[in-house]
């Protein structure tokens, strides 16, 4: 049996894009691009605006000149413009994605590390997800745009994986965002992390380069793993190691990647013979076991440090995140006990 639909809610497009629809048809929708959609492409536009609905449907309304922009017809890179009038025909979504649209993220604030009127940082605690999706109904930003309904825009800069905890950027215009994004591909921002992991890590080991691949288990879950440099689906990534402390069987990293792929700092490590504590995925399982009965319930690593230049000021920002307070009790219980004077 095909699942049932619900009509779209223009109140919540309104919420969205932070523009005020004019008089409308049962059947049709009029939407009115607000100042931060302003020069976004048309098909990313509806894209943003019609969650829950697939992205291939969005472009057979655009194909089909079902939407119409100030009353013309529009292709997909048309950029949008603040003011103009989007007319959207009738869209259904599948009982499913309409069901999580009536019932929101519950609204939550993150402690702020820095908030001004272009961006965002916030730190992110563990076992949060940045957004929804693959199982999970919402996460950081579904939750920030519930406690901000008045805020026109939020999106992430970045990701951070569900349980690595630290410094998340959130973009207050779409000016910033497009910077800072640029920022990130460019690799000129500084990102570095503290990762604990099993062993004493060779001082000489202070570059890691080596490809890595992204691929699925049987079940669809994704996993990357690190293949050979002539790999032609190999990705090169490379991350920079330095030892901040020798504890008693482990070894505290600072760790600063230049190429942001997925999972890169958990494989790297993981491929040098050190994986991170705590790591689920591509850890030491029987060592997680025992550091979860001494308190260590979760993978340590945390985004420490971001530097980058603000996007409307170019003034270069250095943010850092205090390591949180469960990873700080292990660590002294992990820390040699002092020499006798």
């Amino acid at each position: 049996m095909p699942a049932k639909s619900t009509t779209y809610s223009v109140t919540l497009v309104k919420q969205i894009i932070g523009g005020s629809p004019p008089p409308a048809s049962a059947e049709v929708k009029f939407l009115t691009v607000g100042d931060e959609s302003a020069g976004q492409r048309l098909d990313n536009f509806l894209i943003r605006v019609l969650k829950g609905v697939p992205k291939t449907h969005v472009y057979r309304i655009i194909r089909s000149g079902e939407v119409r922009v100030n009353k013309g017809r529009a292709a997909a890179d048309t950029r949008v413009e603040t003011g103009d009038v989007v007319r959207l025909p009738p869209v259904r979504l599948s009982e499913r994605a309409a069901e999580k649209l009536e019932k929101p993220a519950p609204p939550r604030e993150f402690p702020v590390l820095f908030e001004d009127d272009h961006l965002l940082a916030i730190d992110k605690p563990a076992g949060v997800a940045v957004h929804g999706g693959s199982g999970v109904s919402f996460g950081v930003i579904e939750q920030l745009r519930q406690a901000r309904p008045q805020a026109k825009f939020l999106e992430l800069v970045h990701r951070l994986d569900r349980e690595t905890s630290g410094i998340l950027l959130v973009a207050k215009r779409r000016s910033a965002l497009t910077h800072l994004q640029d920022q990130f591909r460019g690799r000129e921002t500084g990102k570095t992390y503290l990762a604990l992991v099993g062993g004493a890590w060779p001082a000489s080991k202070k570059v890691i380069d080596q490809p890595l691949h992204k691929y699925l288990l049987a079940d669809g879950e994704r996993r990357v793993k690190v293949v050979g440099k002539d790999d032609p689906d190999g990705m090169r990534s490379v991350t920079l190691v330095k030892i901040q402390e020798t504890l008693r069987d482990y070894s505290l990293l600072e760790v600063t990647i230049k190429t942001g792929r997925t999972h890169q700092i958990r494989v790297h490590l993981a491929s040098a013979g050190h994986p991170i504590a705590g790591d689920d995925k591509y850890g030491d399982f029987d060592r997680n076991k025992a550091l979860q009965k001494v308190g260590l319930k979760r993978m340590f690593l945390h985004a420490w440090r971001l530097q980058f230049d603000h996007p409307a000021s170019g003034e270069r920002i250095a943010l850092q995140s205090p390591l949180p307070a469960e990873l700080q009790k292990f660590l002294s219980h992990v820390r040699p006990a002092p020499a006798p004077v």
